[in-house]
C-alpha cells in the first residue's frame, strides 16, 4: 500500500489537519480554532491532540507500517533544520521557538507516539502541495502567490522548494513596490502587502468611491454600509460592469504584475500559480497582472510567461505538508 502522512496548516485563526495518502490525496480532514491566547505550549497541546486523533482514526483502516510522518507548516519564518519558528506574525509572543521538537516531546508524553516531525513556512507548504497535487504540477519552476489577508509566496525549482539559506525565500509580499509610498505593512512601506493586502483593497476602493463624481454600484451590494465593503462585494460590481470597481481591479492586478515582473528579472521565474481568496476575482486579477508582467519586462523574457490559478485552495498547506513526508 502507499505511504500516508498527517499533513497540519497552522495559522492565527484555526488549525487544519488532515490525514494524507501518498497517491489519493485528502482522505478526511479537521479543523480546530486556534487558542492564540493559550500561548506556545497550549498551541503544541492542540497540536499533539489533533495529531493524536487523526493517527488513531486512521489506523483502525489503514496500515500503520506505512506511515511517513507529520508535516507541519506554520506562519513566520521557519528555520529547517533546527525545526525553530520565528516571530510567527499571527501568534504574538512567540519569538524563537523550537516548534518542532517541543511538537514531538509533546507527542511522546501526551498521546504516547513517536513520530518525525518535519516543519515548514506555510507558504512554502501551500507552495510544495501545488507542486505535487495541484496546478504546479505542470512546472519545473515556479512561484506560488497566495492573495488574502497577508501576500505570501513559495518558489519551486526544479521541483524542489527554494528556502533560501535563512528560510526567508519567496516572501514577496514584503517585496517594495512604492519606497515612498504611504501604505505601510509591518513597518515597511510601500510593500506589495500594504498595497493589495485585503484590507488595502477596501481601503482603496473606500478612498475611490469618496473620489468618484459618479459613485459607484457596489454601495448597492453592501446596503451602503461601507464598514461591511468586502473583495467580494467589488468582484460582483465589477462582473456586473460597474466602471469604479472595473478600475479598482485593474490597478490591483497591476500592482501584482509588477511585483511578478521584478521575479522574473531576478530569478527568470515564467510561471505564477496563483491563490489565496482573492484570487477567486479571477480574470479581474489575472488579465492586468499578465499585461503588466508584460510591460515591465525585457521582451527576451516574454516567453513562456503563464498566469494559473492555484487547484487546491485552502487545502494547499495540509496537502504540501504532508507531501514534505514523502520527499
Amino acid at each position: 500500500m502507499s505511504r500516508w502522512a498527517i499533513g497540519i496548516d497552522l495559522g492565527g485563526t484555526a488549525i487544519k489537519g488532515a490525514v494524507v495518502g501518498e497517491e489519493t490525496g485528502i482522505l478526511f480532514d479537521r479543523t480546530i480554532p486556534t487558542q492564540t491566547s493559550s500561548g506556545p505550549e497550549g498551541i503544541v497541546g492542540q497540536l499533539a491532540t489533533l495529531v493524536g486523533e487523526l493517527y488513531r482514526d486512521a489506523a483502525v483502516t489503514i496500515d500503520p507500517g506505512s506511515f511517513a510522518g507529520v508535516g507541519l507548516g506554520a506562519p513566520g519564518a521557519v528555520d529547517v533544520q533546527k525545526g525553530e519558528l520565528c516571530y510567527p506574525p499571527n501568534l504574538p509572543g512567540w519569538g524563537v521557538y523550537p516548534l518542532r521538537d517541543a511538537l514531538k516531546e509533546r507527542l511522546a508524553e501526551q498521546e504516547q507516539l513517536s513520530f518525525s516531525v518535519i516543519l515548514d513556512n506555510d507558504a512554502n507548504a501551500a507552495a510544495f502541495g501545488e507542486a505535487v497535487y495541484g496546478a504546479g504540477r505542470q512546472f519545473s519552476d515556479f512561484l506560488l502567490v497566495t492573495l488574502g489577508t497577508g501576500v505570501g509566496g513559495g518558489i519551486v525549482l526544479q521541483r524542489k522548494l527554494y528556502r533560501g539559506p535563512n528560510g526567508t525565500a519567496g516572501e514577496i509580499g514584503f517585496m517594495i513596490i512604492d519606497f515612498e509610498g504611504t501604505a505601510e505593512h509591518a513597518g515597511i512601506r510601500g510593500t506589495l502587502e500594504s498595497l493589495i493586502g485585503k484590507d488595502r483593497i477596501v481601503e482603496l476602493a473606500r478612498r475611490m468611491i469618496d473620489a468618484s463624481p459618479s459613485g459607484s454600484s457596489v454601495g448597492m451590494l453592501c446596503d451602503h454600509d461601507y464598514s461591511r465593503l468586502s473583495p467580494r462585494h467589488l468582484e460582483k460590481a465589477a462582473k456586473e460592469g460597474d466602471e469604479l470597481s472595473l478600475a479598482l481591479w485593474q490597478r490591483v492586478g497591476s500592482i501584482l504584475g509588477v511585483g511578478l515582473a521584478n521575479v522574473t528579472a531576478l530569478m527568470d521565474i515564467r510561471k505564477f500559480v496563483i491563490g489565496g481568496g482573492i484570487s477567486a476575482a479571477g480574470s479581474l486579477i489575472f488579465d492586468p497582472a499578465l499585461d503588466q508582467l508584460r510591460h515591465s519586462t525585457l521582451p527576451s523574457m516574454h516567453e513562456g510567461l503563464e498566469l494559473v490559478p492555484a487547484l487546491l485552495g485552502n487545502k494547499a498547506g495540509i496537502y504540501g505538508a504532508a507531501a514534505l513526508c514523502f520527499s
